[in-house]
C-alpha cells in the first residue's frame, strides 16, 4: 500500500504540484507580437537568412526595411521581394560598424516595431591560422555592429505611439546544432563534427524565427538539436511558458546525459581524424651525418 501511495505521489501529485508552482512562478507572462502592418527592420537583409526573413515578413503584411553594405545586392533583394510578394521594401546601405551611418539609416526608416539583427561574419579557420585583424573585424561587426543598431533604434522604439509590444531579436549561429554555414573554408575537422547535425534552408529558419518572435519567445530554436541545447543551457534564461519551464526542469538531467553522449561521439571523430592524418603523413627520412675529426 505504501509503495502504491509513493508511486501515485511520484507520478501524479509531484508533476501536478510542480506545474502549479511554475504557473505562478514563471515571468514574464506570455505576449503576442504582431507583424502585420508594423515596421520590421532587418539587418543583413540582402541575402541568406536575412533575405528570407524579409520575404516572410513582407508576405505577412509588414512594412519591411532591410540594411546591408552592398547597394547592388540590396537592389537585387528588393526586386526579388517585389516579384515574390508584390510588396515594396525600403533599402539602406550602411556598414554596421559605423554608428553615424547606422543612425542615419534608422532615422530615415522611421520608428521600428520589430528590429531583427541578422548581420554577422564568420571566419571558418582554426585560431592559429586566423589573423588578429580577422578576429577584430568579427568582433566589430558581430558585437559592436549589434550595439550600434540597438543604440540607434531603441529611443524611437521606446517612444512609439503604437501600444502593441515591440521586439529586438538577435539571430545567432547554431554552430553545433545546425550546419548552415558554408563548407568552402571550414576546417576539415569542423566539417566532420558539424555533419552530425541536420542542415536547414534559410526559408525554414526564417519561418521558425518569425513564428517565435510573434510568440514573444526569448530563445527561438529551429530544430530538435536547438531545442535540446536551449533546454540544457536554460540557466537564468527568461521563460514565458510554464509548460516549457516544466520541460526544462524535468529534462535538464536527461539532456546532460545526451550531451555527454554527443561529446563522446565528437571526441571519437576527433581521434579518428588525427589517426588518419598521422597515417597520411609521409615518413620522415633519417639523415646520417658524419663529423670528421682532425686529419680527415
Amino acid at each position: 500500500m505504501a509503495e502504491a501511495s509513493f508511486a501515485f505521489f511520484l507520478l501524479f501529485l509531484l508533476p501536478i504540484g510542480l506545474l502549479a508552482v511554475l504557473f505562478f512562478l514563471v515571468r514574464p507572462r506570455p505576449v503576442k507580437i504582431p507583424i502585420k502592418n508594423r515596421h520590421v527592420f532587418i539587418t543583413g537583409g540582402s541575402s541568406g537568412i536575412g533575405l528570407a526573413l524579409a520575404h516572410r515578413a513582407a508576405a505577412e503584411g509588414a512594412r519591411v526595411s532591410i540594411l546591408a553594405r552592398s547597394l547592388d545586392k540590396l537592389e537585387e533583394a528588393r526586386n526579388a521581394i517585389r516579384l515574390a510578394t508584390g510588396i515594396e521594401v525600403a533599402v539602406f546601405s550602411a556598414d554596421v560598424r559605423d554608428f553615424d551611418a547606422v543612425k542615419r539609416a534608422v532615422d530615415e526608416a522611421g520608428p521600428v516595431d520589430v528590429l531583427l539583427l541578422n548581420h554577422g561574419v564568420f571566419y571558418a579557420l582554426e585560431l592559429e591560422k586566423m589573423e588578429l585583424s580577422e578576429v577584430k573585424f568579427t568582433m566589430d561587426v558581430n558585437l559592436m555592429g549589434t550595439l550600434n543598431l540597438i543604440k540607434a533604434a531603441l529611443p524611437a522604439m521606446k517612444n512609439r505611439k503604437d501600444p502593441l509590444p515591440a521586439s529586438i531579436a538577435l539571430v545567432s549561429s547554431q554552430a553545433g546544432q545546425v550546419a548552415f554555414t558554408e563548407n568552402k573554408r571550414k576546417p576539415e575537422l569542423t566539417k566532420i563534427i558539424a555533419s552530425s547535425s541536420g542542415s536547414m534552408k534559410a526559408e525554414e529558419v526564417a519561418q521558425k524565427a518569425l513564428d517565435g518572435i510573434k510568440c514573444g519567445s526569448f530563445i527561438v530554436s529551429c530544430n530538435f538539436e536547438g531545442i535540446a541545447l536551449s533546454v540544457a543551457t536554460a540557466g537564468l534564461t527568461p521563460q514565458r511558458s510554464f509548460l516549457m519551464a516544466f520541460v526544462e526542469v524535468v529534462a535538464a538531467g536527461i539532456l546532460r546525459i545526451v550531451a555527454l553522449c554527443m561529446q563522446w561521439s565528437w571526441y571519437g571523430s576527433i581521434e579518428k581524424y588525427h589517426s588518419q592524418r598521422k597515417m597520411e603523413r609521409p615518413p620522415l627520412r633519417k639523415t646520417l651525418s658524419r663529423i670528421g675529426g682532425p686529419g680527415e
